[in-house]
This record gives structure tokens, C-alpha cells and sequence, in this order.
């Protein structure tokens, strides 16, 4: 679940300023600096793991093999090296909370659901990290992971309905910047700044829809580990897919980012 930090107050939406990218910079020095992100390191490490679990899932190599044992080994240790980049990170959701635009009753209430869950998450996954390591007792891991796969459920639903919110905001802005291109063309006004303005709006709108899509992604993984991957929708192959596509869209928007 990356970083909901997204969430704008009402008075922010309404064509909010937007910070042009910097130059483009030299390619080593990017992947340097991507790498240097534990963000960046744990979202590559997911996309290794989902695609090992979809080779897997997949069946595509017998059970047999010893390959496939490897496969299964390497998925297990990739899973356990995730957790150590966790560590403290839920000071991450607190300070996002903090530095929250809150305006309405409304948008406390899924602040606190979706930085609280989420930070509940991390918080718990330092636990069961220990007792995976051998740290703590492992008996007390079903019960973390439990609360942990409930704790990122709820966060979730609440992170969905802020970005949803933010992507009719988005939305909004567009049609408002659109109507001002238009009157700008039918007076013959220079519209060259609008439209560079309306181009990276529609970068902002299409990177707030793959956040959504990443968050029902990880939402799905949740409920599966909610229900002990039991019921329907929690079939290995659909799950990895899940996961790989959450790590791709994550893997995508720190590169952006760094």
C-alpha cells in the first residue's frame, strides 16, 4: 500500500498549482538515486516475488523439479526481506496524517481509516517480522498476522475512497481548465501555458487512476489473508497477478518521483 498522502482539502482542488518536472537527468544517476529509496528497493523485491508466485501458481514448471523448490525458496526469503524495510515506517502514515488538509468530519474520518490502518499495518508487520526471524516466540505470528491483514483491509477501503474522491476533484479541475482553453481559443488568446498546465493535469489524473488500481490490487491480497485465502477471488494465480501489478504501478511511481 504506498503512501496516501494525496488526500487535498476542498479549497485545494480547484486549479491547484502543479510543480513542472525537473529536466531529465542522466539515467545511471536516476537508477542511483531510485535505489537509494527503501521504497524503491522493496518495490523491486515485490515484483520478484509476484512473478516467482505467478510461475508457480502457473504450474508451468512440475512440482518435482528442484528448480521449482529453489523458486518456492527464493519466494519464501524475498517475502521475509520485504518485512525488514518496514521497519519504522509507520512513522510515515503519522506524519502524513498530520500533514493532512482536513477540512470536513468527513475527511478526518477516512484520514484516521486510511493513515491509521495502514500505520497499524507497518507497526505490526516490524512484529512479525521478529518472530519470522526468530527473534520473539513464533507462536504469537498467526495472531499479528491477523490483525495485520486486518489493519491494511480497513486502510484500504479508506484510501480507496479518498482517491476516488480526489480523482472527481481532478476531474473537475480538467473541465474547468478545458472551458478556459476554449474561451481563450474563441477570443484568439495565447492558450500556450493552459494547455502545458492541462498536459501535466492529465499526467496527475492518470497517475491518481493507477493508484487506484494499485489499491484495489493490494485490497484484494488483504481480503484474501482476511479470510485465510479462503472463498472466491482468492485463487494463487489471481492473487500473484494482483500483486505484480501493484508492485508495477508502485515500481512506476517512485521512478517518477525520485
Amino acid at each position: 500500500m504506498d503512501t496516501k498522502a494525496s488526500a487535498l482539502g476542498p479549497s485545494e482542488t480547484m486549479l491547484t498549482p502543479i510543480q513542472s518536472k525537473p529536466k531529465d537527468r542522466d539515467f545511471l544517476n536516476h537508477v542511483e538515486a531510485y535505489l537509494a529509496k527503501r521504497d524503491g528497493v522493496d518495490k523491486l523485491l515485490k515484483i520478484f516475488r509476484y512473478a516467482t508466485k505467478i510461475i508457480l501458481a502457473s504450474s508451468v514448471l512440475p512440482e518435482s523439479l528442484p528448480v521449482a523448490q529453489r523458486l518456492k525458496s527464493f519466494e519464501s526469503s524475498v517475502g521475509l526481506s520485504r518485512k525488514a524495510f518496514r521497519l519504522g515506517k509507520f512513522v510515515q502514515d503519522i506524519n502524513a496524517l498530520r500533514n493532512s488538509h482536513l477540512d470536513s468530519k468527513q475527511e478526518i474520518f477516512l484520514s484516521l481509516v486510511a493513515y491509521g490502518g495502514e500505520g497499524l499495518y507497518f507497526f505490526v508487520e516490524q512484529f512479525i517480522w521478529l518472530a519470522k526471524s526468530g527473534l520473539i516466540d513464533r507462536k504469537h505470528s498467526r495472531n499479528l498476522q491477523k490483525i495485520s491483514a486486518w489493519a491494511v483491509f480497513i486502510g484500504h477501503l479508506g484510501s480507496i475512497t479518498l482517491k476516488i474522491r480526489d480523482l472527481k476533484q481532478i476531474t473537475e479541475e480538467e473541465k474547468c481548465l478545458n472551458a478556459s482553453i476554449e474561451i481563450s481559443i474563441s477570443r484568439g488568446i495565447d492558450h500556450q501555458v493552459q494547455e502545458a498546465r492541462m498536459k501535466k493535469l492529465r499526467e496527475k489524473l492518470l497517475m491518481k487512476k493507477l493508484s487506484i488500481v494499485q489499491e484495489l490490487a493490494d485490497g484484494l491480497m488483504a481480503l484474501a489473508d482476511v479470510r485465510d485465502g479462503k472463498g472466491r477471488l482468492s485463487g494463487p494465480l489471481l492473487l500473484a497477478s494482483a500483486g505484480l501489478s501493484s508492485a508495477i504501478v508502485s515500481t512506476h511511481k517512485n521512478w517518477v518521483s525520485c
